[in-house]
């Protein structure tokens, strides 16, 4: 069974399942993480949805890029979890697998690509704290204590 963070799904709603990525970027005890303006401010892990005909690799690292313009190796599964939410910019009501990857970043690239990203190293404790969702602060809590 997969974890559920968040709200609990609504009966009188129908959610479409989109399955995501996203990546624990830790280096010399920070974390690097992405800024997002739009819809509501919030810091995330860096990551999203993975396209029609692409592997969850390859839209890792497309999404990593995308939001911090790092390049990242050796990513590796941590878990999974499931949240149900809105998704303004789709007009979508979504139930999110998202899986998730520990991996190292390697070298910064240029800026993030994505419009509204802005890429950002906090301490590890404090990206726990500061992450916008309950299922990323999981797993960044999971990594800050050592699990």
């Amino acid at each position: 069974m997969i974890r559920r963070f968040g709200k609990a799904p609504s009966k009188d709603v129908r959610y479409t399942l989109r399955h995501g990525v996203y990546a624990l970027l830790p280096l010399n005890g920070s974390l690097l993480v992405t800024f997002q303006r739009e819809p509501f401010p919030e810091f995330q892990l860096p990551g999203g949805g993975v396209d029609a005909g692409e592997s969850p690799l390859t839209a890792l690292h497309r999404e990593v890029f995308e939001e911090t313009g790092w390049h990242i190796a050796a990513p590796r599964r941590l878990g999974a979890f499931r949240r149900f939410t809105y998704m303004p910019e789709y007009d979508l009501w979504a139930e999110k697998l998202c899986t998730v990857y520990a991996a190292r970043p390697v070298r910064r690239l240029g800026p993030p690509s994505e419009p509204g990203h802005s890429a950002h190293w906090l301490p590890l404790g404090d990206a726990a704290r500061a992450l916008g969702n309950s299922g990323d602060r999981f797993f960044a809590e999971r990594l800050a204590s050592g699990q």
